[in-house]
């Protein structure tokens, strides 16, 4: 099986090409620069390092959200537009369970945090085997801290950087902290989990694919206040 993984959702750009149970080639980039800038070189770089060429994948995965909405529309179109060209399924993954996955067999719960704005996160909660106890949601960080607040749990995400001195204040020694290569969106993890999708048959044509937002974006929700 050969499959291009890849995700935008974030702060962080990354892609990978994975062919008959190997890595082939992998890239994240967390430079600053916008996603429109890296996402097709870099899908275009790890491509020729694997040698495969985009009409002998079998699938695209995609980190579908929940997340930037920028970045998930720029990922969404590239996904959308090289599947729609070769004729191949998309495979959607969750952003959280790609952070997440990073952190399998971790000794605490995992609880991946993406910076949502206004004190607020994308937030799911999963045990050791990736077994999900909280649905991915949009919540306030102190709501979540409360509810988490008798557990041993080990956070990743970009909402550490922002969130880190409130989950210390409120858990203390119960809060770990994924180190900064575990910490965000790898598509090397997507790999693995696109596969097993793939063989359930958990994919859909590019046509019917769209990001998972989670709640409306800054634009959205200031003109309903305006309309009000």
């Amino acid at each position: 099986m050969k499959l291009l993984a890849v995700d935008s959702s974030g702060i962080v750009a990354t892609a990978a090409v994975y062919s008959d149970g190997i890595i082939k080639s992998s890239s994240q980039v967390n430079n600053k620069l916008t996603h429109s800038q890296t996402l097709l070189p870099m899908i275009d770089r790890v491509m020729s390092e694997a040698g495969i060429k985009p009409d002998e994948l079998d699938a695209v995965a995609v980190g579908a959200g929940p997340g930037s909405f920028t970045g998930l529309r720029i990922g969404a179109a590239t996904v959308k537009g090289l599947c729609l060209a070769i004729d191949k399924p998309v495979i959607p993954i969750s952003s959280l369970e790609i952070i997440a996955r990073n952190l399998y067999n971790c000794s605490t719960k995992i609880c991946p945090i993406m910076d949502a704005r206004r004190n607020q996160v994308y937030t799911a909660v999963y045990d050791s085997d990736m077994n999900v106890i909280t649905e991915p949601c949009a919540m306030g960080i102190d709501e979540l801290l409360e509810i988490l607040a008798s557990d041993e749990v080990t956070f990743a995400g970009d909402g550490v950087a922002v969130h880190k001195d409130a989950i210390i204040e409120k858990m203390g020694e119960r809060a770990y902290f994924a180190p900064a290569h575990l910490r965000y969106q790898n598509a090397a993890a997507i790999c693995e989990i696109a596969e097993s999708m793939y063989e359930r048959g958990e994919y859909m044509n590019a046509l019917d694919f769209s990001p998972v937002y989670l709640r409306m974006s800054q634009a959205e929700r200031e003109r309903l206040e305006k309309e009000k």
